[in-house]
């Protein structure tokens, strides 16, 4: 399985490379913006998306936007302190899959993992 990890927080994406390697989840590529993100993502064949929301260069909204635009599958998954109601119905409707909202648990993460690429680990 393969990984993306968006955020400019390091520590954030240690925290989640970290706990996806807990469930066996090694193929992991990091990017530190919006614009790393989907330079990455044209080089790979990822099987879901992690992304923070509020990033410099191109938010993880705008990210997801631009994803869609090429790849209406992948899963994309919000990982953010943006928890309100309006903004997680904006992410839906741009093509986000699902949300995971920071401080978050490895349990939740794998739960996520779990629902949107079948993972059991």
């Amino acid at each position: 399985m393969k990984v993306l990890v968006v955020d400019d927080s390091q520590m954030t994406r240690m925290i989640v490379k970290k706990t996806l390697a807990s469930f066996d989840v090694k193929d992991v590529v990091e990017a530190e913006d919006g614009q790393q993100a989907l330079t990455a993502f044209g080089q790979g064949d990822f099987d879901v998306v992690f992304s923070d929301w509020n990033m410099p260069n191109m938010s993880g909204l705008e990210l997801a936007i631009e994803i869609r635009k090429v790849n209406t599958d992948v899963p994309i998954i919000m990982i953010t302190t943006e928890g309100s109601k309006d903004k997680v119905v904006a992410a839906i409707q741009q093509g986000v899959n699902d949300y995971l909202v920071k401080p978050f648990t490895p349990a939740a993460l794998r739960e996520k993992l779990a629902k949107w690429v079948g993972a059991t680990a």
